[in-house]
């Protein structure tokens, strides 16, 4: 039997198929089960490794699955199709939008983006003096240093609030819509 893009996994249970049904459905439950699912096994998964114990994760790694994974779920918040334009944008908004768990990058997004994300991307190492270490605070400004585990830990509770806002709203609010 062949395949049809229908088929394509956008998470280990689910389909683009079975994710129509559940939208048509308006199963709410089994939708932020997915969108938990899908982020996880894409961006948290990876860096915890086996009982989250993975000793071989590297702090630049992290950092560039933190990086895609700000884009993607500000793209959902935002209900954008795409970043394409927006990249800046989508960090300057994730920081603002998550400044309690990221205050100390709200001022300073603009240099995250240009530094540690485009920084990653484009030269596969932060630019303008900013340091990636797995120790230490969150952030240190001074130094321009981001303590990587720390940063994904609190992209993960990211991840919940956003599951959190979209389970405590109405089917037709923007957050769903979006």
């Amino acid at each position: 039997m062949a395949l049809t893009p229908l088929d394509t996994q956008l998470s280990s249970r689910v389909s683009i198929s079975k994710y129509r049904e559940l939208k048509q459905a308006r199963s709410k439950d089994e939708i932020i089960r997915f969108i938990r699912e899908r982020f996880t096994e894409r961006y948290i998964a990876p860096l915890e490794g086996k009982n989250g114990q993975n000793t071989t994760k590297h702090g630049f790694c992290t950092m560039a699955i933190c990086c895609l994974m700000i884009e993607a779920l500000e793209s959902f918040w935002s209900g954008w199709p795409n970043t394409r334009y927006k990249s800046k944008c989508a960090f300057r908004s994730f920081f603002n939008r998550n400044d309690i768990r990221f205050n100390d990058f709200r001022d300073c997004a603009d240099e995250f983006y240009t530094h540690v994300r485009c920084g990653i991307l484009h030269q596969a190492e932060t630019t303008g003096g900013w340091h990636i270490r797995r120790k230490g605070d969150l952030f240190t400004p001074s130094t321009k240093t981001i303590n990587a585990t720390k940063f994904h830990k609190r992209l993960k509770e990211s991840l919940e609030a956003y599951c959190s806002e979209l389970n405590e709203a109405e089917w037709d609010d923007d957050i769903w819509e979006n």
